[in-house]
């Protein structure tokens, strides 16, 4: 089969759940897609976070911090949110992140300056302050088997719009369905959960 045309991918637009989500792990969501073809789709949850789990507590699990160096981890890098990307592969990374750092052969540039990597490689720079300007770390992802995010979409359970890199990269993660809402002239007060049809 033939990649869909780049008129109709998603790469790199945002879904925005509506109020109507049928499936709760997404409600009043925020979603990045990171690729879209007949093959299928794949992006991460941009305001779910991990609330059990820190970048500091990642970092030493995965030993690139130990209890001698997680005590020199700036602040700044301590209180980065983990993020729930999606219930598929919820073990595995995935930095979302600006365009200032690129891992030759591992970082994917999915669309104005927003890449993708998912390499232990950029968890070592971001401890060692070497990272991107800014990222965002998701663990799992969110997948749509082909044909699946079309059909959700025509049932009414997202909208799309252009990805914003500055709600991608907003640390008020809590306020995002609304902006992303806003930058698209929504007032989430005025969404109905049924499409209206002449």
């Amino acid at each position: 089969m033939a990649d869909l045309p780049a008129a109709d991918s998603l790469e790199g637009q945002f879904l925005i759940a509506m109020p109507n989500m049928a499936d709760g792990r997404f409600e009043n969501s925020v979603i990045y897609v990171c690729s879209h073809s007949d093959q299928g789709a794949m992006g991460l949850v941009l305001n779910q976070v991990a609330k059990h789990l820190s970048l500091e507590d990642l970092l030493l699990q995965l030993d690139i911090l130990n209890d001698e160096t997680a005590i020199l981890l700036p602040d700044e890098i301590k209180q980065m949110n983990v993020f729930k990307g999606g219930p598929v592969e919820v073990e595995r990374g995935f930095v979302l992140h600006s365009d200032d750092y690129v891992i030759e052969r591992s970082t994917l540039e999915i669309s104005h300056g927003v890449c993708l990597t998912a390499t232990l490689e950029i968890l070592k720079a971001i401890a060692d302050g070497r990272g991107p300007e800014n990222a965002i770390l998701a663990l799992g992802y969110s997948g749509w088997a082909p044909g699946q995010l079309e059909r959700e979409i025509q049932a009414n359970g997202w909208l799309t719009c252009e990805a914003d890199k500055a709600i991608i990269f907003d640390p008020e993660f809590d306020t995002k369905w609304q902006k992303a809402l806003s930058s698209i002239g929504v007032d989430p007060a005025m969404l109905y959960g049924e499409a209206g049809h002449a």
